[in-house]
């Protein structure tokens, strides 16, 4: 598999344990990649959810994905401020379709204050009766809960003022070629 370059173009493919389809993203612009991390940039892409209702985004976002960490992290630069929406999600893979991960569930959300909000705990919790998720999932997943708010309150990668000015500015100057 060949990775994508700076300035390609993906889609990102949610899926739910069961290997269901969840949510699309038409298109995100590629800032970086390595062996461990993709972080991309996108504004008014399309989604698409599993039931096919569309929609668009409103503003640009940063995502965040790491090969080693069971999150990934959309950062929405609005004019109040950074919002971030971080997935407890399995670690990326890439194919010649899209950036994959299964999502499970359990969201944190980060106001521009500062603020966090730890979101869908009943829909995890249903989920996880449901598609039966193994006690090691569960335990890596609230292990990563418990990293990535270390990483928000030491403003640690893409929850730091310098990574977002780093890479909306790449991603605006990519913009223009």
């Amino acid at each position: 598999m060949v990775l994508p370059k700076e300035g390609d173009y993906i889609a990102i493919q949610s899926f739910k344990h069961n290997g269901s389809l969840h949510r699309t993203w038409k298109e995100s612009m590629v800032l970086k990649v390595s062996e461990d991390i993709l972080i991309g940039g996108n504004n008014r892409t399309l989604v698409t959810e599993s039931d096919q209702h569309r929609w668009i985004t409103r503003e640009p976002a940063i995502v965040y994905f790491h090969k080693h960490y069971w999150f990934n992290v959309i950062a929405m630069i609005r004019e109040t401020g950074v919002v971030y929406y971080c997935n407890l999600a399995s670690p990326y893979l890439i194919d010649q379709e899209a950036l994959k991960y299964i999502d499970y569930d359990l969201d944190v959300k980060v106001f521009a204050n500062g603020d966090k909000r730890l979101l869908d705990l009943d829909e995890y919790e249903e989920n996880r009766r449901k598609w039966h998720y193994s006690a090691t999932i569960d335990e890596i997943l609230k292990y990563n809960v418990n990293v990535l708010v270390y990483w928000i309150n030491h403003q640690l990668g893409p929850f730091s003022k310098e990574f977002i000015d780093i890479w909306y500015g790449r991603y605006m100057e990519l913009l223009q070629k």
